[in-house]
């Protein structure tokens, strides 16, 4: 299921997490070769990205949201 990216933070290791609307938390690595996203590496990159639509495969599986309240 398509979800909007609404906010990033970081993880444990310092990779970039987005924030989906739905609030379960994604990844969002540039790993090349693999992973190509230059986008994730800049401010202005990441906030270009905000309301674009990644696949959760979270929301697929019913799973509980991540956003700690």
């Amino acid at each position: 299921m398509k979800q909007s990216i609404v906010g990033y933070l970081k993880d444990d290791e310092n990779h970039w997490v987005a924030i989906l609307q739905c609030e379960h938390y994604q990844h969002v690595r540039h790993m090349p070769p693999w992973i190509i996203r230059p986008w994730v590496i800049t401010t202005e990159g990441r906030t270009s990205m905000l309301g674009y639509k990644l696949n959760c495969k979270k929301c697929d599986l019913g799973l509980p949201k991540d956003v700690n309240e």
